[in-house]
């Protein structure tokens, strides 16, 4: 990856946290922007979101900022108009990385709870 679509990323995601964080986060939950990918036309970044909204179905917080997409990135082309030629169009995922590191965690711990078998000796 080049020095540029890591900086763009770098940028976007520290933008795109802010602009959710004061103008598109819902009530009572709270959203966390944890990586950004740029590809190497600079056209399309894929935001990796992470949610936390205790009591309610997160489901509901990812459809809130899909339906706004067009205002976010509005929001974002007003901060990096000078930076770049062209905003880069947003596609929003929800980031599963705790999940998956919850989940590797729970296998170890049951492989580490397994009785080990005895080994044969060699002579």
């Amino acid at each position: 990856m080049s020095l540029r679509v890591e900086r763009l990323g770098a940028l976007l995601k520290k933008d795109l946290a802010e602009i959710i964080h004061r103008e598109y986060q819902p009530e009572g939950t709270f959203v966390t922007v944890t990586n950004v990918r740029v590809t190497p036309d600079l056209s399309i970044a894929k935001v990796y979101l992470s949610v936390f909204s205790p009591g309610r179905d997160e489901q509901v917080v990812y459809e809130f900022i899909d339906e706004h997409v067009p205002a976010i990135r509005h929001t974002l082309a007003g901060k990096i108009r000078n930076q770049v030629r062209k905003i880069p169009e947003l596609h929003f995922y929800a980031d599963d990385t705790a999940e998956y590191v919850n989940k590797m965690e729970t296998l170890f711990k049951k492989v580490d709870e397994q009785p080990k078998a005895p080994r044969d000796e060699e002579e």
